[in-house]
């Protein structure tokens, strides 16, 4: 049971506590007073849930945090949950036990990551979690009536969910998940699973019949092999005895091309010996002339130098004398006798020195220029002189340069070069041209040649006889044969692949198949299970909706003869996949929709009381009802009042029922036999609550 409900600063609570007995609490007060929030903080201390928009809803305008606390007890055990949000959204949580006047905490926080929830602890103490406390112990406002307003399948899904059966949901769901993991782990074990079973069973006989199919072409295919592989045996011992005589035959080709490559190289090189010597010869004759006069030549060179350095000095002595005579003839110009007296010391003279007289210079001028232009050309003669002995001296250099590249000291030695080069012009001549008929006259050319010849003989006799087409047949005919056995290979090792694969399938399908019939029952027995244990609409499920709802007819029936109605009797019973409720007087059966207002109220508590009994009504033995008086008379609204004060001491355990019930209907309370009253009034500072 609730023992006691604290508020701080919790929607339009400032500081409100209550206390709580057992039998009926009634809340009572104008609509927006504050009455509903109990239930919000009931459940948001419990389980951090509430039926408003947000966590931070919750705080009371113009605070920065609030809380909710809620004490109870279970078993006779004490319990207290607080949970606390401030303004910025954040939850502090706590849970605790009361053990002689002190305080033991059990959990703290909502940190589910590490194995750490309140509310998980709470839902085990009170055996139920949000959801089911919502449907057997709180009916909201407008929803006492609505039970009777649903249709038949929502009817039945509410059924469902308040006896468990949608927990076989989940197990469904579960057992789903179970077989489908099983069937995965047995795809990956044995690679098939119990769907494959039909299949694996027409592989086998496949495989079977391709099998019996294989093994008499194999026996073929082997024989076909091992005569084939006989008669290439026997021909490749064949081959192998002239194989070298085919290596000879090569070898002596190869001597043939050898003498006759070698004698044209022969040749080549006697040819060539021959042009090398025909063109120092060219070279060389002549260079000894040229050479005998070298000396001679050089000896000129130096008398022409000379000259050349005699007429340099006596043109320039020359023309020293010019530069002088030109002088004089100035002066002499300027000299002249007047009365016969000196026109330098004015003595008595007849006549001027020769050298100051200028027809005298005159002459002298004349005289020296003859002389210069005679030894001009006497130096331009010994420069040609010079020109044509030294290109001739070049001449005489480049001869004995010649000489000596050749190697060639006198005459006697190049007339020798002119025997030996008739010489071999004479011996090439007598060279046959290179053919395969005259290798004996090549052979002659040197003792190189006659041994390349004594080898093509020796050859030939160890070849004679041989028959090359005949051999070349042998080969082809080899090669055919093994081509065909290279196919035979593919295809018997084709047929062993195919016997082999089908043998290990064989193996592999018959021992699937052995496990995958076991497999196949345990599935069988996995989807009976499933089918009618966990199926909501197979046996178990039905069996447990049937007792459900013959509980909740007799126990909602007891209840409402009680409130004073003519309805003696209601039966709920399951029809397809609908439940209808039936109402029964003593003398008729009504329907719903016959009854009026406060009867259909009536018959709805009575039917959420029996829900709540088959619920056990959780483990604090807790029914909130919210505004139930709602379309009620006022005499069925007394009776209603009565009727709960009478339930709360009715149970079906040890601790009895109670009831909190909100309002707004103060007077049907009046002389009542509730245990207590609270009035919720609006305030400027909040909820104000007067127990009455």
């Amino acid at each position: 049971m609730i023992t006691s409900i604290e508020l701080g600063d919790f929607l339009s609570h400032s500081e409100t506590k209550l206390g709580f007995e057992n039998g009926v609490t009634v809340f009572v007060g104008h609509n927006g007073a504050g009455k509903s929030s109990i239930i919000d903080a009931l459940t948001f201390a419990l389980f951090g849930q509430h039926t408003r928009k947000s966590n931070k809803g919750l705080i009371k305008r113009g605070s920065t945090q609030g809380f909710s606390k809620v004490e109870f007890e279970v078993n006779e055990k004490q319990y207290q949950a607080v949970r606390k949000i401030d303004s910025k959204g954040t939850l502090a949580a706590k849970l605790s036990e009361k053990i002689n006047g002190e305080i033991k905490e059990i959990a703290a926080g909502e940190r589910k990551q590490f194995g750490e929830s309140m509310t998980h602890e709470v839902e085990k103490i009170i055996g139920l979690d949000f959801e089911k406390l919502k449907i057997a112990s709180i009916v909201q406002q407008g929803e006492l009536n609505s039970i009777i307003k649903a249709k038949p399948k929502e009817f039945k899904e509410l059924l469902n969910a308040i006896i468990g059966i949608d927990k076989l949901d989940v197990a469904s769901n579960s057992m789903k998940e179970v077989i489908k993991d099983f069937r995965e782990k047995i795809r990956q074990d044995i690679g098939y699973d119990d769907s494959h079973l039909e299949l694996l069973v027409r592989d086998l006989e496949k495989n079977q019949t391709d099998l019996e199919e294989a093994r008499p072409k194999k026996d073929q295919l082997t024989q076909e092999h091992k005569k084939l592989l006989q008669e290439i045996t026997n021909l490749r011992k064949k081959i192998d005895e002239d194989a070298t005589k085919i290596d000879k035959i090569k070898q002596l080709e190869l001597r043939k091309h050898e003498l006759q490559s070698y004698a044209i190289e022969a040749v080549r090189e006697i040819q060539q010996e021959i042009a090398e010597n025909e063109r120092k010869i060219r070279d060389c004759e002549g260079c000894f002339q040229d050479v005998g006069i070298k000396k001679d030549l050089e000896s000129k060179i130096g008398k022409v130098e000379l000259a050349l350095d005699g007429a340099y000095k006596k043109i320039q002595d020359l023309s020293n004398k010019v530069a002088s005579l030109k002088e004089k003839q100035i002066l002499a110009g300027k000299l002249q006798l007047k009365d016969n007296k000196c026109p330098v010391c004015d003595s008595e003279v007849e006549k001027l020195n020769p050298l100051f007289q200028e027809e005298h210079l005159r002459e002298e001028l004349v005289s020296i220029k003859e002389q210069m232009d005679s030894t001009t050309k006497e130096q331009e003669m010994y420069n040609k002189k010079k020109v044509e002995f030294k290109q001739k001296l070049q001449n005489a250099r480049d001869a004995e340069a010649t000489l000596k590249a050749h190697s060639i000291r006198n005459e006697e030695e190049l007339k020798k070069i002119k025997e030996e080069i008739q010489v071999k012009k004479t011996n090439v001549q007598k060279i046959p041209a290179t053919t395969k008929d005259n290798l004996l006259e090549i052979a002659q050319i040197d003792s190189h040649a006659k041994i390349i010849f004594e080898n093509i003989l020796k050859l030939e006799v160890e070849t004679k006889g041989f028959d090359e087409n005949e051999f070349v047949h042998l080969k082809n005919s080899i090669n055919e044969k093994q081509t065909k056995l290279s196919q035979l290979d593919q295809m018997l090792g084709g047929i062993m692949e195919i016997i082999s694969k089908n043998e290990n399938q064989i193996k592999i399908i018959q021992k699937a198949i052995i496990e995958l019939k076991i497999v196949k029952e345990y599935m069988e027995q996995l989807d009976s299970i499933q089918s009618n244990i966990f199926s909501r609409d197979g046996p178990v499920a039905t069996s447990l909706r049937s007792w459900a709802l013959n509980t909740i007819s007799t126990k909602s029936s007891e209840y409402l003869t009680l409130l004073n109605t003519k309805i003696q009797r209601i039966q709920l019973s399951e029809k397809a996949r609908d439940i209808s409720i039936t109402c029964h007087s003593k003398k008729e059966t009504l329907d719903l929709e016959s009854l009026s207002g406060g009867e259909q109220v009536s018959v709805a508590l009575a039917l959420r009381l029996g829900m709540a009994k088959l619920l056990g009504a959780s483990n604090l033995n807790l029914m909130i009802l919210d505004e139930p008086t709602t379309h009620l008379d006022a005499e069925r609204k007394k009776s209603l009042v009565e009727v709960l004060a009478q339930l709360s001491n009715i149970s079906n355990s040890e601790t009895p029922m109670q009831f909190i019930i909100i309002t707004h209907d103060t007077e049907i309370f009046e002389d009542s036999s509730v245990e207590k009253i609270y009035k919720f009034e609006s305030a400027e500072k909040g909820t104000l609550v007067t127990a009455l």
